[in-house]
């Protein structure tokens, strides 16, 4: 694996127009782990995640996505249950994986964070290919970014503690910190 201009290859990219420019001089220093499943607990690939980081969720599809097929969101990556990666947004642009967020004192972390989706939810353990695919991911995106250190690495939990609980308990922070 290796990055080239913003993007991972090899990676399945599919482009996602819900991103913008990072502010002028910032620097990427945090990388947020997230989780999502469509429709909710369920794992039927990377097909309905594809339609709503693309905003082309069909809204009667299923009567979950009719609440959610006009957001606006997306993520750099997307790891799926056999640890698959998609990449959505390049390194270089934001992606709009946080909301409204903060990270030691400092807000919207879109800014100056990588998003990374697991594909899952937060009462089922995520799989091996998953941590194995998220282990080498990371590790190469410290290699590019070397400002983001252990400490910042985190979930959308500790971002947004208020609205968001993901990637959750089931997540095993420990033995993902061993690993890098």
């Amino acid at each position: 694996m290796y990055i080239g201009s913003g993007w991972l290859w090899p990676a399945r990219h599919i482009i996602s127009k819900n991103c913008a420019p990072r502010p002028a001089g910032s620097e990427i220093d945090l990388l947020v782990i997230h989780s999502i499943s469509l429709p909710p607990g369920q794992f039927a690939g990377s097909k309905w995640i594809d339609d709503l980081f693309t905003n082309q969720l069909d809204p009667h599809a299923h009567p979950y996505f009719a609440q959610i097929s006009r957001l606006q969101v997306s993520a750099h990556f997307l790891l799926d249950r056999h640890g698959h990666i998609t990449q959505y947004v390049p390194l270089n642009l934001q992606a709009w994986h946080a909301g409204l967020s903060s990270f030691k004192g400092r807000g919207n972390c879109n800014d100056f964070s990588i998003g990374i989706e697991l594909e899952g939810d937060e009462v089922t353990p995520y799989t091996s290919e998953q941590y194995k695919s998220l282990v080498r991911l990371t590790r190469l995106l410290r290699e590019e970014y070397p400002a983001i250190t252990k400490q910042r690495i985190v979930g959308h939990c500790h971002i947004a503690p208020e609205r968001k609980s993901d990637p959750g308990d089931v997540f095993a922070w420990d033995w993902f910190y061993e690993q890098l």
